[in-house]
């Protein structure tokens, strides 16, 4: 069986289904466990999670899966993982396509239903309150660890 580019898949069939790898997309994408459906389209929008390609990158990291927080008028975008406290700004020819649905343990999550809805607009929407409660469960995780390590050792 010929292994096809991501590009390719969605030139053909206009949709692309598969699972992701990272967790720069908790909550919403598990690695590993959920399928995410990603299909060409036209135009892109605020709050969209588009699949766009690094260009110059080989291996991972050559393709990413992020949500536009803002569009600039040069037709830059400005995108950032949803568990992400730092972005990078995009080209509109490297974006590929557009998260229509996600599969979750044989339950279908679109883009359209209500509790992704508010999803996107209590989490993702709010860049600066998210980027604050990331870097605060950060700080939290390392002091832990330090606790863990240096009061309790054996």
């Amino acid at each position: 069986m010929k292994k096809t580019t991501f590009e390719e898949e969605l030139n053909k069939s206009g949709k692309l289904v598969y699972t992701n790898v990272g967790i720069s997309m908790l909550p919403l994408l598990r690695e590993g466990k959920d399928v995410m459906i990603i299909e060409k389209a036209d135009d892109y929008h605020r709050l969209d999670a588009v699949l766009f390609k690094r260009p110059g990158v080989e291996g991972r990291g050559k393709y990413i899966l992020h949500r536009i927080l803002k569009i600039y008028p040069d037709g830059r975008y400005w995108i950032v993982g949803d568990n992400c406290t730092s972005g990078e700004f995009v080209k509109r020819e490297n974006i590929l396509g557009v998260l229509k649905s996600v599969n979750r343990s044989g339950k279908l999550i679109r883009v359209t239903d209500f509790r992704y809805r508010l999803y996107i607009t209590f989490w993702c929407a709010p860049y600066r309150f998210r980027f604050f409660a990331l870097k605060a469960l950060s700080f939290i995780k390392r002091v832990r660890g330090w606790i863990k390590r240096h009061v309790f050792q054996n």
